[in-house]
């Protein structure tokens, strides 16, 4: 439905109301307000006024039907992401990123059991190179200290 100017001046109001209130920052309020009196739709007035304690505007209508929504996506857990990081910089690094790839792993996959976010396999890719790098050092020092028993 076209939003009329009384439309657009009760969107205001309660604009200002929220302002007035403290709920909105100047910067925030403006852009709200210069959207108001340039929106076309009373379903675009009711969504700039949406979180305001005195609700959307009377008799507005939802803007987008919730069928037609983008389905929200669950957030990338950051320290998934870290860990894959470490694990791949291993190679370069000469296995020095491997313990703080395990560490990160492991964290990354207790936060995604209890948050539900993504990045499983992003924490499984760097819990492995960690590892694999880790064992690496081990056996290199194993070795090493082998060698220097036998010949030393």
């Amino acid at each position: 439905m076209r939003a009329s100017h009384a439309d657009r001046e009760r969107a205001v109001d309660v604009l200002r109301a929220g302002y007035g209130e403290g709920r909105l920052e100047k910067p925030e309020f403006d852009r709200r307000v210069e959207r108001a009196y340039a929106a076309r739709t009373v379903g675009e007035l009711a969504l700039l006024v949406a979180d305001l304690p005195q609700g959307p505007v009377p008799h507005a209508v939802p803007a987008v039907p919730a069928v037609f929504l983008p389905v929200p996506r669950a957030r990338v857990n950051g320290k998934a992401v870290a860990s894959a990081v470490c694990g791949g910089l291993c190679l370069v690094t000469f296995g020095l990123t491997g313990i703080p790839a395990v560490v990160l792993g492991h964290a990354a996959r207790a936060e995604i059991a209890r948050t539900g976010e993504e990045g499983d396999g992003l924490a499984l890719t760097g819990l492995a190179l960690g590892w694999l790098a880790n064992a690496a050092w081990a056996v290199l020092m194993f070795l090493s200290f082998a060698l220097a028993v036998a010949f030393g």
